[in-house]
């Protein structure tokens, strides 16, 4: 039921105020729920209760299942609003509060997920949690109901216990969120070995690591696409290569609209959760295009325009800004939107194509979903199936391409999943990063264009008084920026420098990376705090120095300023890139796992630095061959800079100049510069070249 369609129905509680989508979605429950903040914890202290803080995002499946069957319960919604205060968090608006609570489910647990439930003292405490509760006794789990009744109890009669419990899991939290920060040496020793480790949970049929449930591992692919480069050894590449191939071909890639679904839950990449995040459609795409130039296969390219397509298509608001989420239910099924039968995709191709279409995705009577439905996902790939059945390749591709713009067409007709609409920093940055880096590899200006609007939306309407904002919706920003915000936008702005080299990015970055450091860095501790003063975290204002499904807030900055610091010449950006990696050091060498993007960082300071400066006119042809040369080739561990001939240029561009304007580049190592080369077949040799 949409927010509208409630409203008429049932009274509105103090989440109608709010701008969150997932906040807006228990607007109407009859759970007297209140927002994050000092009414809510006022109330708790004043009523001497509990407070019940439930945490989620919009498009979470089992938030939805739990509100469905509790927060919509009168019944339970009597039993909360008498013994409890009950909060709502959008952990999208709130990652800091999110993290620490989910520290507490973990370490009672030893599980996490959303939506989060968790039991606090008024001051904050956490005391109990757990993640999804069924109405009645059921998977092992106490009934909601009955487990509520039995806190309010122990609240009331067990005081000592509780605060017993609450003192010593609130010291765990603290040890364990700042326990990594214990300093270590960096080495390309250490990279090594962790290509090693995540090397030796290949799964060898169907690619990736580990069992299922498969989420994309983009930062292991990036590593070990990095660990070959540098020394050749096959079996590097072979583990990108089979992972790729077989996400490509799965059901976790939207074979008809384009981008990748949330994670697999089986084995084999066919049956996803139909979820669709801004930041995985991000990050898969950049580790295709690394992908691709190395290898060249056109399958990972064309995945990867494809899902940038739809991002532009689906994920882009009119102001610019790129939308958080697509819910993975429509009309309360999961999956429904994506799904057909043999006879849906018949009747909108017509039974030759139809059958041809079937037979190349593997839409079967008997469905490989649930209700008889298939997803379509690619049975072997499109040149294969060519071979088998005796057509020709480009033919079947052409043909194909068509027929899915088709279904395209037809699915639109159906009832879509929500759209969470919310415009977040961190996660823009990301997507500002691939399409700039995917515009400059592809020569595809429409990216170029994307990521231009959405850098010029966030420098234009999401700088507050206290800096940059951390999320926008409906024309109001949000919060103060995180750490990550910053770190990430910053990734963004200088890809983008590097795709158009207008010097407006490298400037604004240079000026965000100053305010992050004024804001976030430990200079005592080393490191980045990942939340401000004024977002009064509770219980201890960590770093969150592990990766997870997008890069920490630290590693993403140690990138961007060993990044900015190459094309500033600031030396004071690259002494805290090299600290802070260092403060997790001793942490990343026993879990490599968790650390995976920290550790290109940790190669990208390593290993030998590349300066590429192109120079002359950037209208001429020669100029753009040069320019192309330089996307064709995969350069992890270089700066891309423009010589303008302007006192303001990059510090690797300063000085270098041709004749008469001619198109040259130069390529520098350590900002020692050879010669100049003038045609593209010669700074390829000068790129590729092994040192």
């Amino acid at each position: 039921m949409s927010t509208g369609e409630a409203a008429g129905k049932k009274k509105p509680n103090r989440l109608a105020g709010e701008t969150s989508p997932y906040l807006l979605q228990h607007a109407f429950n009859p759970v007297d729920w209140y927002p994050w903040g000092e009414e809510a914890f006022r109330a708790a202290r004043e009523r001497d209760v509990p407070i019940f803080l439930s945490i989620g995002y919009s498009t979470c499946h089992w938030c939805h299942v739990m509100e469905r069957e509790s927060f919509e319960n009168e019944e339970t919604a009597r039993i909360l609003n008498e013994h409890f205060v009950s909060i709502k968090v959008d952990r999208e608006e709130r990652p800091d509060i999110d993290e620490i609570y989910m520290q507490a489910a973990q370490l009672l647990t030893g599980a996490g997920g959303w939506p989060l439930s968790v039991f606090l003292t008024p001051d904050l405490r956490p005391f109990y949690a757990g993640t999804y509760f069924p109405p009645t006794d059921a998977y092992g789990r106490p009934g909601f109901p009955r487990l509520l009744q039995a806190i309010a109890q122990a609240y009331r009669e067990r005081r000592e216990d509780v605060e017993a419990s609450c003192s010593d899991l609130s010291q765990a939290i603290v040890q364990t969120l700042t326990g990594l920060e214990r300093p270590g040496q960096i080495s390309l020793g250490l990279v090594r070995e962790a290509s090693r480790e995540i090397l030796s949970s290949l799964d060898p049929v169907f690619g990736g690591f580990g069992s299922a449930p498969k989420f994309p591992p983009c930062f292991a692919l990036q590593l070990l696409l990095r660990e070959y480069h540098r020394c050749g050894e096959t079996s590097f590449l072979d583990a990108v290569s089979l992972t790729l191939d077989q996400m490509t071909q799965g059901g976790i890639f939207d074979h008809i609209g384009g981008g990748f679904h949330r994670y697999s839950t089986d084995r084999q990449w066919l049956v996803p959760h139909f979820e669709k995040m801004l930041y995985d459609n991000a990050l898969i795409p950049l580790t295709l295009l690394e992908g691709w130039q190395v290898t060249k296969r056109e399958q990972w390219a064309d995945a990867a325009v494809r899902t940038l397509d739809f991002v532009l298509r689906e994920l882009t608001g009119p102001h610019g800004g790129f939308l958080s989420a697509m819910d993975a239910d429509s009309e309360g099924e999961e999956g429904k939107f994506y799904v057909w039968t043999p006879e849906e995709v018949k009747a909108a191709l017509g039974e030759r194509d139809g059958e041809l279409f079937c037979l190349a995705y593997g839409i079967t009577p008997e469905g490989n979903f649930e209700h008889g439905r298939s997803i379509p996902h690619l049975r072997k790939d499109l040149e294969a199936l060519a071979q088998e059945i005796g057509l020709d390749p480009d033919g079947l591709k052409r043909d194909m391409a068509r027929l899915r713009d088709i279904l395209l067409r037809t699915r639109s007709r159906r009832v879509p999943p929500h759209l969470d609409d919310k415009v977040i920093v961190s996660w823009n940055g990301l997507m500002i990063r691939t399409l700039a880096f995917a515009a400059r590899v592809l020569d595809r200006p429409a990216y170029l264009d994307g990521a231009r609007r959405a850098a010029s939306f966030i420098l234009g309407e999401m700088l507050i008084d206290s800096g940059l904002a951390h999320s926008w919706r409906d024309g109001r920003a949000g919060l103060p920026a995180f750490q990550e915000d910053y770190a990430c936008l910053l990734l963004g702005l200088v890809e983008l420098y590097q795709a158009d080299f207008d010097l407006r990015w490298l400037y604004e970055a240079e000026r965000l990376a100053d305010e992050m450091i004024s804001l976030f860095l430990d200079r005592q501790g080393g490191g980045f705090f990942s939340s401000r003063e004024s977002h009064e975290t509770p219980l201890v204002r960590s770093k969150s120095p592990a990766d997870g499904v997008t890069p920490s807030g630290n590693s993403a900055a140690a990138l961007a300023l060993a990044k900015l610091g190459r094309l500033l010449g600031r030396q004071e950006f690259l002494d805290i890139a090299r600290q802070t990696v260092q403060t997790f050091g001793h942490a990343a060498a026993r879990a490599p796992r968790a650390f995976e993007h920290l550790l290109m960082v940790v190669d990208y300071l390593e290993s030998p630095s590349k300066e590429i400066v192109l120079a002359g006119d950037p209208d001429s042809p020669e100029w753009a061959d040069l320019r192309a040369v330089t996307g064709a080739v995969f350069l992890p561990w270089s700066v891309l800079a423009f010589a303008a001939g302007q006192d303001d240029d990059p510090a690797p561009a300063k000085g270098k100049t041709t004749p008469a304007g001619r198109a040259a580049a130069y390529v520098c190592r350590d900002f020692a510069c050879r010669a100049p080369v003038f045609t593209a077949s010669d700074l390829e040799a000068a790129l590729t070249v092994r040192e």
